[in-house]
């Protein structure tokens, strides 16, 4: 287990206009090659799927049905063993945890509102709003592949995630990219494509999935990057991860969408992060609204 440097994220006051609220950086997908129809060349017989036109279609208004999205075309082939929609994943059964659910009191790293299971070979990041000084988002490296997590406050009776696909489906569109809704081992899922150029300077995507969890009075965000984004075999370990990450949301009442507050490990050495302030900026759960930000931390 190693912990990499802080990273701090800037913030635009140009032209004296308000203060924005915080940017979430994404992690780097994996460019994958283009082929010559414009779609993307198959890298595993699991994932890599066909790029779709537009964004998704949104949640019924009454929120009770499941999303357009998660209806499966009768010469669709069947989703795969394990692939199932949000609204049948177990969290309580399967991770990521309430605090409740589960003892953290030792093989744990302790971000405040997140508690990160010590796997072997992880290496950890943190993300640093520099005019805050407040820790926004924790990105994992392990087996060659990214994760990055944000933990909100959510209301108690409804979850966020079915809302929030629908703005991040908007944002990739709005920068020339595609995603395509699909289930997942994790629940309904994103995979979203940015245009890119391959090292050998050919047209290809920029790839990260997208996968969101409803727990009690809290929502869990990842985004997988590398080789975890669009290969199973890959993915497998960090998906592990994912899953027995412990999400703290305290009893305080916060407004749904409020940033749980994250915090530098005492193990990690170097001075903490400063306190955020009174009233904090809320980081919109739209990591893409700015312009194309599916940037690599290194």
């Amino acid at each position: 287990m190693a912990f990499g440097r802080l990273r701090k994220k800037k913030q635009d006051d140009a032209d004296g206009a308000p203060e924005q609220e915080a940017e979430l950086a994404t992690p780097a997908g994996e460019t994958v090659p283009a082929t010559a129809d414009g779609g993307s060349a198959p890298v595993d017989s699991d994932s890599a799927p066909a790029a779709v036109d537009g964004d998704p279609a949104p949640a019924p208004a009454d929120g009770d049905s499941a999303p357009a999205a998660d209806a499966v075309p009768a010469d669709s082939p069947p989703v795969p063993a394990g692939h199932v929609s949000s609204k049948d994943y177990d969290r309580t059964a399967l991770g990521p945890f309430d605090e409740s659910e589960q003892d953290t009191g030792s093989g744990y790293i302790d971000l405040g509102a997140l508690r990160i299971n010590a796997a072997e070979g992880l290496q950890l990041r943190l993300e640093v709003e520099e005019r805050s000084k407040r820790v926004i988002a924790v990105t994992l490296d392990l087996a060659g592949s990214t994760l990055q997590l944000q933990a909100f406050a959510a209301p108690k009776t409804e979850g966020l995630w079915d809302e929030i696909r629908e703005q991040i489906g908007v944002s990739v569109g709005s920068q020339g990219g595609t995603v395509e809704e699909r289930p997942g081992r994790l629940g309904t899922e994103l995979l979203a494509k940015l245009p890119a150029q391959t090292p050998d300077g050919q047209p290809g995507f920029r790839v990260a999935r997208f996968v969101g969890i409803n727990g009690p009075r809290w929502f869990l965000r990842g985004v997988f990057g590398g080789p975890a984004a669009f290969q199973p075999a890959a993915a497998a370990s960090v998906e592990a991860l994912f899953r027995s990450v412990v999400v703290v949301r305290g009893d305080h009442p916060l407004p749904p969408r409020e940033l749980l507050q994250l915090k530098l490990p005492k193990d990690a050495g170097g001075p903490a992060p400063a306190a955020p302030t009174a009233e904090p900026a809320r980081p919109d759960l739209n990591p893409l609204e700015r312009g194309p930000e599916i940037t690599e931390t290194r």
